[in-house]
């Protein structure tokens, strides 16, 4: 289990870039069709962090799972919080954020109150 940045793929110039010396700290611009996904990746404060944005819509689902398998091990569990609506902050209308406390540990429920795993994808 670990929070890694893709190093290739991170924003080197600009009051944006940064180094590998940032360790999981920076920009990184993710190949999305015509337009790249920007991330931000942070590791302070005790949470694993990647803001997931575009200029003009929301990233999608798959968009999302993407961003997950290149910062987090595909076993690394990570959420997306809805906070009580006393406690939004929203300064990009297009942003989506995962989160992970550091070291793991987040509580879920079973799958099946998901659904039936056997079933695989309906459509």
């Amino acid at each position: 289990m670990a929070f890694h940045v893709p190093n290739k793929l991170r924003l080197r110039t600009g009051p944006m870039g940064s180094t590998e010396a940032d360790e999981n700290n920076g920009v990184f611009l993710i190949a999305n069709h015509k337009i790249p996904l920007r991330v931000l990746a942070s590791d302070g404060m005790g949470w694993e962090h990647v803001s997931v944005s575009l200029a003009h819509r929301c990233p999608t689902w798959p968009e999302m799972c993407h961003v997950k398998s290149l910062f987090w091990d595909p076993s690394d569990c990570v959420m997306q919080l809805h906070p009580p609506q006393a406690d939004y902050v929203n300064n990009h209308s297009y942003c989506l954020h995962l989160w992970r406390p550091v070291g793991g540990g987040l509580a879920r429920p079973p799958g099946y109150l998901v659904g039936v795993k056997e079933l695989g994808t309906l459509k």
